[in-house]
């Protein structure tokens, strides 16, 4: 259960208060609190609201990002004395810990990376890593949301430059080639998590509602394309959003696993680009 981390009588109503005003001071939307906390938006609704009770974790995270005493979000009295100050960490030390988690996963893989690892990498101890993230399960979870985050607002950024259908659809395209370090290596991270998605409920869940929302971002702009004249009347734009992605994430696989010429990121844009010509653009 979600609430077992949770100390018994602890006044979820109130911390749920005390939570608002840790947000209301960082003077972010709750949407941006919950990214920057490695989150799930919906469960920090429903805390807030009073149907679920933060775990521990959650409050460790929450406390982190606010730069207040973990117990005070349950109410417990200050401490006469505060802890040594310790040196601030860029966007916190949960973001800290799930950026670390993502590095080491594209290089190693998930199983081969230990908590250990994790903690060295942040200059911290295990401890502190299972004080933001109890199990695996918990950092795998935060690891596939932060890089669903980072893909959306990416993928924003694209589309905000293009200035038609095509351009937007050429765009994505670029974006889900493997040229640069960043790009292969969050390719890599992904590949390890299919496998992962499989087996976790909890990553099985993040994974499918990822390729909803990329299915449908392909989709709209393959319907502006129809309504733009650029692309074919005929065009089905979900199936269209299905057959592409189908056709990225295979020519990705093969860039990834091969470095030969043929299967290089140049040969899977070509292969990409003509896919459009061929299926999708009118006729000259």
């Amino acid at each position: 259960m979600e609430t077992d981390d949770v100390p018994e009588g602890a006044p979820s109503a109130d911390t749920a208060a005390r939570v608002r005003e840790v947000i209301a001071a960082a003077g972010v939307s709750q949407r941006e609190f919950a990214r920057r906390i490695v989150m799930d938006p919906s469960k920090l609704s429903r805390s807030l609201s009073g149907t679920r009770r933060f775990t521990a974790a959650e409050l460790a995270r929450i406390a982190d990002e606010g730069q207040v005493d973990a117990g005070r979000l349950l109410g417990a009295r200050p401490r006469e004395q505060a802890p040594a100050a310790v040196a601030p960490v860029e966007g916190g030390r949960p973001l800290q810990i799930v950026r670390e988690t993502v590095r080491l996963i594209a290089e190693h893989g998930f199983h081969a990376v230990r908590v250990a690892d994790i903690a060295r990498a942040c200059a911290t101890s295990t401890a502190a890593i299972h004080y933001h993230f109890p199990g695996r399960a918990d950092l795998l979870e935060a690891a596939v949301r932060w890089c669903m985050d980072e893909d959306t607002d990416r993928r924003a950024a694209r589309l905000a430059s293009a200035d038609d259908a095509v351009a937007e659809l050429a765009q994505l395209i670029e974006l889900q080639t493997p040229r640069t370090a960043q790009q292969r290596r969050q390719w890599a991270v992904w590949l390890d998590l299919w496998a992962e998605a499989a087996r976790s409920t909890a990553v099985g869940r993040l994974h499918a509602e990822y390729y909803r929302q990329w299915r449908e971002t392909v989709a709209d702009v393959v319907r502006r394309g129809v309504a733009q004249g650029v692309f074919r009347a005929t065009v089905d734009p979900q199936a269209a959003a299905l057959t592409l992605t189908a056709l990225i994430d295979g020519l990705a696989t093969q860039v990834l696993a091969s470095g030969t010429v043929g299967t290089g990121p140049d040969a899977m844009h070509t292969a990409l680009e003509t896919h459009v010509r061929t299926a999708l653009l009118v006729a000259p």
